[in-house]
């Protein structure tokens, strides 16, 4: 006969806390960068998006997600994910504004729009996931 297990401890174990992988120099010099390449990815985005329609857009929202995901990785924190996704916005906002000529990049159709809304659900779901620090823990 085998021998039943007892019960367990009362009290739920929390996981060992996590260490970013950067220390706070890296973690400032990251968030710059992962600035700069928040803004380059708005502006090849809104131009893929726009060229080529259905896959273009795709492809834009696939590589503004694995940079506002990548962020929050290499940082371990919410900031590394949200500062690409609001200098994506942020320079979308400027490429739909029109030029004194006339011209802009990101027009009023409907695949300016996918992208603009289904790219800022993607940096809030990455900024939002759990694992990452930087939010209130429950005691």
């Amino acid at each position: 006969m085998s021998a039943i297990p007892g019960p367990r401890s009362a009290t739920p174990q929390r996981p060992p806390a996590r260490t970013p992988p950067l220390g706070r120099g890296g973690r400032v010099v990251s968030y710059l960068l992962l600035a700069v390449l928040g803004v380059l990815c708005g502006f090849a985005g809104s131009l893929i998006a726009m060229l080529w329609l259905p896959v273009g857009l795709l492809l834009a929202l696939a590589g503004c997600g694995a940079l506002f995901y990548g962020g929050g990785l290499l940082t371990g924190t919410r900031t590394g994910a949200a500062l690409p996704a609001v200098a994506w916005f942020v320079s979308l906002l400027y490429v739909t504004e029109p030029r004194p000529e006339g011209d802009f990049l990101l027009g009023a159709s409907i695949g300016g729009y996918l992208l603009l809304f289904l790219g800022a659900l993607t940096g809030v779901l990455c900024t939002a996931r759990p694992g990452l620090g930087g939010g209130l823990r429950p005691r």
